[in-house]
């Protein structure tokens, strides 16, 4: 009897942290996809939770919310985004804040393409520049700001090769495809290097401030789970992820 009772107990005791455990259903902008890789298992050795994560354009992500699509937390782009989600009713109070600020690049997976100043893009001996589209994404929009403010949108429009968002863009570039492409400076770095290519970070003034915000919807099934990743992407350790991609942190 006292040992059916011992193996009850450590039985109970072995189940009692999966059960408390929970589930965080993310949808996460494509120019987030390296850091957030690295940052999930993070988290759940830290916390026992389980993260589901996916990845897209935010312009899809928001039609998607607005449709019912179950996810707890949307990592946008963008800070209107949530902010629309916002006034639409869709998100937990007070639960928005801003994560990274991102960069704009104009790369190309060739070394010597690309000069420091940019000045390819007047020199035009390219055939096709790839951009997100700016309809669906946030780098899209920023890469058609910096072509109307440098002059340039009408006279390249037609060499221009539409990702439907910057993953999808940086494959054009990263192939050949496309010679060039406008992209996130995310995506060719790690561990604070750019990785290969040849590359100019636009200058931020060229283009609206990329302030690339976290929130929590008021659908999400899991809110102990989903305010503590969220409270986990604000920390310390994410931190120290989001800028080896090449991001700069709100305030500093």
């Amino acid at each position: 009897m006292r040992l059916s009772r011992f193996f009850f107990w450590g039985a109970l005791l072995m189940v009692a942290p999966v059960a408390q455990a929970g589930e965080v259903r993310v949808a996460v902008a494509a120019n987030f996809t390296a850091p957030m890789q690295e940052i999930v298992p993070l988290f759940e050795q830290a916390s026992g939770h389980k993260v589901s994560v996916s990845f897209g354009s935010t312009g899809k992500f928001y039609a998607q919310i607005k449709q019912g699509a179950p996810y707890d937390a949307f990592i946008s782009a963008d800070s209107k985004t949530p902010q629309k989600l916002d006034d639409d009713g869709l998100t937990a109070s007070g639960s928005r804040f801003v994560y990274a600020l991102g960069k704009l690049v104009l790369w190309s997976a060739q070394p010597g393409v690309v000069d420091s100043k940019g000045e390819v893009l007047r020199k035009g001996s390219y055939n096709k520049l790839a951009i997100g589209d700016p309809k669906l994404a946030v780098y899209g929009i920023a890469a058609q700001e910096t072509l109307e403010e440098l002059g340039l949108w009408k006279a390249v429009s037609p060499k221009l090769v539409r990702g439907e968002n910057i993953t999808q863009t940086y494959q054009f570039a990263a192939t050949g495809n496309a010679e060039l492409g406008f992209i996130a400076l995310s995506q060719i770095t790690k561990g604070g290097k750019v990785s290969g290519g040849s590359w100019w970070i636009v200058p931020s003034h060229y283009y609206s401030p990329i302030e690339q915000s976290a929130v929590m919807l008021s659908s999400a099934k899991d809110p102990e789970a989903t305010r503590a990743f969220l409270a986990f992407l604000k920390g310390t350790q994410a931190a120290t992820v989001i800028r080896s991609y090449g991001y700069e942190l709100a305030g500093n």
